[in-house]
């Protein structure tokens, strides 16, 4: 998934403790909950939770922190091994411990107690972050960030650099790539502003292109809850809403360790700031949906790796899901070169036969031989990208063969959809179906409409655009 190098997190670790419970009655002495506890977990919070979450599916991540010789210290220490690698500043007093009160799953009272300054940093600190393939800053206005500050500005120069901003905590260091307050830090760090309720996505836009500016950061992404996170930049310009993909019902303690967590996991694998941006919003909504931080299942089994890495792993899955319940699976397959009113008619129509739709996609090499020189006009990647955007297609796998009879054999598919331009017994598919049942159909097509068409028609008008007038 990543190179040699580690993604390094840089941060404040807290210990949190929830102590759950249900609350029935009011104490004899004071209008306040009784609360009979039925249980109490202890985790990593701050920095040693967004590690660990980026440390999904094995990725190699190192934490550096302070931590310290009290038991606080060494329950994180416990609770991280295995997960990461900890490389530890001195803590000179005691590490802060969050205690929740919660009853009935809502908290009731928060308490803290702890806290210390870190000490300097040593070499091999210094060597991580010179070495890593990506930087996440989650700052707890601990000051950890500060103690390694000038390491810091010098990784942001050549690295992806994700800032989570503390209003108590450092300044991002000029040149990250994407610093992620939520709404009210976004609020807080901008000098008379008013709270959060009621400010508008007008209003947040120009607070987070504001803090662009004076962080001089490629881009503010400021996450509003439910409504999802808006994408701001310096200098103004059209902010990018990615709204979040369903409501999530759930305690959203962690859920901003999780958004920064995939964030900067996502800008490592090498996507965009908008498409890593879509894919932390996911899985923070998942991650809400789940428990949050509260969950205690996320401690006791691995984090499970980010949906969607592996499509056809999906789509086998998938699959198997559906024959399992009783549905019928249906696929259809193409290269889907540049997709058209004739493919979208016919995969809208491919869906309506059973209970899930997957497309057998043509890889680059597959299209050249079949298609020749020139072709495909767009990368796989792009091309299932579009595909799976669609709400007609569940999942989508790529083939490497000239035909799909291999992929078949493992999908084993109850119908296989091809358009009207095919007949029933000219697919080679066919033969394979009839091994397990499937049945092979052919749908109407829309006429007129082929990607050889588009790409001939694109190339006349360039060719009228560049023939010189005369005169």
């Amino acid at each position: 998934m990543t190179g040699p190098e580690p993604l390094v997190v840089v941060g404040d670790v807290l210990l949190d403790e929830d102590i759950e419970g249900v609350a029935t009655r009011l104490a004899p002495d004071a209008p306040a909950p009784v609360v009979d506890v039925t249980g109490d977990h202890r985790h990593p919070g701050g920095a040693g939770l967004a590690a660990a979450l980026a440390a999904r599916g094995g990725r190699d991540v190192v934490l550096v922190t302070a931590l310290g010789d009290d038991p606080a210290s060494e329950a994180v220490r416990q609770q991280l091994s295995g997960r990461v690698r900890l490389l530890e500043l001195p803590l000179h007093g005691t590490l802060p411990v969050k205690t929740r009160v919660l009853a009935g799953g809502r908290p009731l009272v928060r308490i803290d107690r702890g806290g210390g300054t870190p000490g300097e940093p040593d070499e091999a600190v210094r060597e991580a972050l010179a070495c890593a393939h990506a930087v996440l800053v989650a700052d707890y206005g601990r000051h950890t960030a500060g103690a390694v500050r000038p390491h810091l500005e010098e990784a942001a120069r050549r690295t992806p650099l994700v800032w989570d901003p503390h209003p108590r905590g450092e300044a991002p260091v000029p040149g990250a790539r994407l610093v992620t307050p939520n709404a009210g830090e976004a609020i807080a760090l901008c000098a008379g502003t008013p709270g959060v309720s009621g400010v508008s996505l007008g209003a947040f836009a120009e607070r987070g292109t504001e803090l662009a500016e004076r962080w001089r950061a490629a881009g503010v992404a400021v996450t509003l809850g439910e409504r999802g996170v808006l994408l701001t930049r310096p200098g103004g310009g059209t902010p990018m809403l990615i709204p979040a993909p369903f409501h999530a019902d759930g305690d959203p303690c962690g859920a901003g360790d999780c958004f920064a967590a995939t964030t900067v996991a996502a800008l490592a694998d090498g996507l965009l700031p908008e498409e890593a941006l879509q894919r932390a919003v996911a899985e923070a909504a998942a991650f809400v949906a789940a428990g949050g931080a509260g969950n205690p299942d996320l401690w006791h089994t691995p984090v499970p790796p980010v949906p969607a890495q592996d499509p056809a792993a999906d789509a086998f899955e998938l699959a198997r899901e559906v024959r399992a319940r009783g549905g019928t699976v249906v696929a259809t397959g193409g290269c889907f070169d540049l997709v058209h009113a004739g493919h979208v008619g016919l995969l809208e129509s491919a869906r309506r036969i059973g209970d899930c739709l997957i497309v057998c996609l043509n890889s680059d090499d597959s299209v050249t031989r079949r298609k020749g020189p020139g072709r495909p006009l767009t990368p796989a990647t792009d091309r299932a990208k579009v595909l799976a955007a669609l709400g007609s297609v569940d999942a989508v796998v790529i083939f490497e063969e000239d035909t799909p009879e291999r992929v078949l054999e493992r999908l084993r598919p109850d119908v296989w959809v091809k358009g009207g331009d095919y007949s029933v017994q000219d697919l080679p598919e066919a033969r394979a179906l009839r091994e397990w049942g499937g049945q092979a159909v052919v749908l109407p097509y829309l006429d007129g409409h082929s990607t050889t068409l588009l790409a001939r028609r694109a190339a006349d008008a360039v060719s009228v655009a560049l023939k010189p007038t005369e005169g």
